[in-house]
């Protein structure tokens, strides 16, 4: 695998959805949790998709429980969850492994591309990470970072 575009993912109904389908829009791919402390996060990604995104650019969601079992166990709560309390629009996919044995092939491409700061493990929800239009991991955001402060590296790549 060379690009983002190149893998394939699963959405919320266990259809398949390729990543070439995004091919020429600048994506931001974050691991998501609705009980996490973290989760407020919802509402800046969610400004930033209706800022960018008749801009080019696409906010993917994928809910992920490894850290402290802090997502639903059935994505229809999540989604609902997502689309009630934060009005979010943007893509959300089934709900995945973001780290050992049975981790996403999506998500171990992008630790390959962009590692941590002590090491390429997705240390907790809400990790993010800036793809250019070639489908080009460019910059990876601690858990931590409020969506505000991505903004400006977004815009650049638009």
């Amino acid at each position: 695998m060379n690009t983002v575009f190149d893998f394939t993912v699963k959405k919320p109904n266990g259809d398949t959805k390729s990543l070439s389908d995004y091919a020429g829009k600048t994506l931001l791919i974050v691991n998501t949790a609705s009980k996490c402390g973290l989760t407020n996060q919802f509402s800046g990604l969610q400004e930033l998709y209706e800022k960018y995104n008749s801009k080019g650019l696409e906010i993917l969601g994928f809910p992920c429980g490894q850290f402290n079992d802090q997502e639903y166990e059935n994505i229809e709560e999540t989604t609902q969850f997502c689309q009630l309390n934060y009005g979010v629009s943007f893509p959300m996919f089934a709900k995945i492994d973001v780290n050992g044995d049975a981790a996403d092939p999506l998500f171990s491409f992008l630790k390959e591309q962009k590692k941590g700061v002590l090491s390429k493990e997705i240390k907790w929800n809400f990790t993010k990470f800036l793809v250019d239009k070639n489908g080009n991991v460019v910059k990876r955001y601690a858990p931590t970072t409020d969506p505000a402060k991505i903004e400006m590296d977004i815009a650049n790549l638009l």
